[in-house]
């Protein structure tokens, strides 16, 4: 969907799970190719001492590792940033959690019946406005958040981290405002626990979610339950 279309408001059908391409395009569940997505999960022990939680994130491996100490507590491939757009590499801190957390500089304009992806700098006259939905943010520099969004097979987010909607609740829960986040290249963890992780398919080919469901608060909890070992 380009930022000029207009679409109408249709009544949204019951839908598995959540898929966001999120700080870009959006996209909705269709086929059997949706149903692979949406059963894709990954195992996450809680950590007996959050404090001594700690995540480091792999660009080239494209995996997260949530560690305590030298136990896994979630390994999960994610998408991150393209060569124009890069995820920040270095040491950081989580300083923001929001489940509900929405874009402030890009979204869907919508005037009755109608629906327009776009920047609020471009928002029309009179339209009113909502952000992207980027649900289980995690913000760890200004701007730069981990959040539920669209995995896919290479680079493609704007700098965001996004992870599978089914695991995001999961890293969500497992980290705290002050958990401290180190991205690199690549991390020792990519040749041994990070090495044969199965990935979810390729969003890429998925089409558009309809811009009423990015409108409506339920795209924030339309995952799987979370469980833990």
């Amino acid at each position: 969907m380009t930022f000029s279309k207009l679409i109408p408001i249709a009544s949204v059908a019951a839908i598995a799970c959540l898929g966001l391409n999120s700080c870009s395009n959006s996209s909705a569940p269709r086929g059997r190719g949706m149903a692979a997505y949406n059963a894709y999960d990954r195992p996450a022990t809680l950590p007996s001492n959050p404090s001594a939680v700690r995540v480091k994130i792999s660009t080239s491996n494209q995996m997260v590792y949530v560690m305590e100490g030298s136990k896994p507590l979630l390994v999960t491939p994610c998408s991150v940033g393209t060569s124009s757009t890069p995820t920040p590499k270095g040491s950081f801190r989580i300083f923001k959690k929001d489940h509900y957390h929405r874009a402030n500089s890009h979204g869907f304009a919508y005037n009755g019946s109608q629906i327009k992806k776009c920047y609020l700098s471009s928002k029309p006259a009179g339209w009113k406005f909502k952000g992207t939905p980027m649900p289980y943010w995690c913000e760890f520099k200004t701007h730069y958040g981990i959040h539920a969004g669209w995995i896919k097979d290479h680079p493609c987010t704007h700098g965001c981290v996004r992870l599978h909607v089914n695991v995001a609740p999961k890293f969500y829960r497992l980290v705290k405002v002050g958990t401290p986040v180190y991205i690199a290249h690549s991390q020792p963890e990519d040749a041994t626990i990070g090495r044969n992780v199965p990935r979810p398919p390729d969003a890429g080919p998925l089409p558009d979610y309809p811009g009423s469901l990015m409108l409506d608060s339920k795209i924030f909890t339309m995952h799987k339950k979370p469980t833990y070992q």
